[in-house]
């Protein structure tokens, strides 16, 4: 009897079905996964709004709200004080403007740690921060304002507007000068003489 030299000379092995059980496992990853494309449709509605207001809030904030803290200090704020009368009517404007002044920094302070993540976002990035901290921050941000806002809204415009209205120059003083700060903002609504 002659010993078997290559694989052709062993007896064959009967057939199972192992190798097309093979392809079929395949096949369930691979529909597994293009099922999840069905819900693709219903995802890019969200991230296409993400990137429009991330982008819309990239150009409104140092535009807006910066601008508008530095007009309060500079104008607003500034008259408040120098109309207030001296002893503690000065000492509440003062006390209540530094408090401004200090939520003007914070919201600031709040700006800079988003405007990265918001500037990936609106370019379609994901964020650097876990979406959990993202949130948190968003939603400090908007609090904080909304807080500060409220509180200028309700006490402070009233505690100004007692204070300078009691002289109406101080009043006209304050319009002349906003708006003389918003035409120098913007070259073209000082008229067709600026040179």
């Amino acid at each position: 009897m002659t010993t078997p030299t290559s694989p052709a000379d062993l007896p064959a092995e009967p057939a199972t079905a192992e190798p097309l059980a093979t392809f079929a496992q395949c096949h369930v990853g691979i529909v597994s996964e293009l099922e999840q494309l069905d819900q693709l449709p219903a995802l890019l509605d969200p991230a296409l709004r993400a990137r429009q207001i991330a982008a819309r809030v990239l150009a409104f904030f140092p535009e807006a709200v910066i601008t508008h803290h530095r007009e309060e200090e500079a104008e607003l704020f500034t008259a408040v004080l120098a109309s207030a009368e001296p002893g503690p009517e000065h000492e509440q404007v003062r006390a209540v403007v530094d408090q401004l002044v200090h939520e003007h920094r914070q919201i600031e302070a709040a700006w800079a740690k988003l405007e990265p993540e918001l500037k990936a976002i609106a370019k379609g990035h994901d964020s650097h921060l876990p979406a959990g901290e993202l949130g948190g921050l968003l939603t400090t941000l908007v609090n904080d304002y909304r807080g500060h806002a409220h509180f200028e809204e309700m006490y402070f415009l009233p505690l100004s507007q007692s204070i300078l209205g009691r002289n109406g120059n101080h009043m006209a003083a304050l319009g002349l000068a906003l708006h003389t700060r918003h035409a120098l903002a913007d070259p073209a609504s000082l008229g067709p003489f600026h040179v």
